[in-house]
């Protein structure tokens, strides 16, 4: 079993309160969810207007597929005009046996 987390750190430069920033982060984590079967969550500066810290997680049984639905939840994120992204990590955890 191969596990990959993805933590995106973005900026909301055009909101204006948490209602706002919370309506963009909301359509990007269920997008996420529905679109590429990951788990996601808001996991910082939930009380910043203009920053979100994402974190998106996917298990299969193949490192490449996870690495591969990854990739595509990063040019998601990536392709929204809304946000500005300041930086990506990747953690993995390998569990054979």
């Amino acid at each position: 079993m191969h596990v990959g987390a993805l933590a995106v750190e973005i900026h909301l430069p055009e909101s204006r309160s948490l209602k706002a920033k919370r309506s963009v982060v909301r359509h990007l984590l269920d997008t996420a969810r529905h679109r590429y079967w990951v788990a996601a969550a808001e996991v910082e500066y939930q009380d910043l207007w203009q920053r979100a810290g994402l974190a998106f997680c996917a298990v299969a049984s193949d490192a490449s597929h996870v690495e591969s639905i990854l990739d595509n939840v990063e040019r998601f994120i990536w392709s929204h005009p809304e946000v500005e992204v300041c930086g990506t990590s990747r953690h993995w955890l390998d569990t054979d046996g």
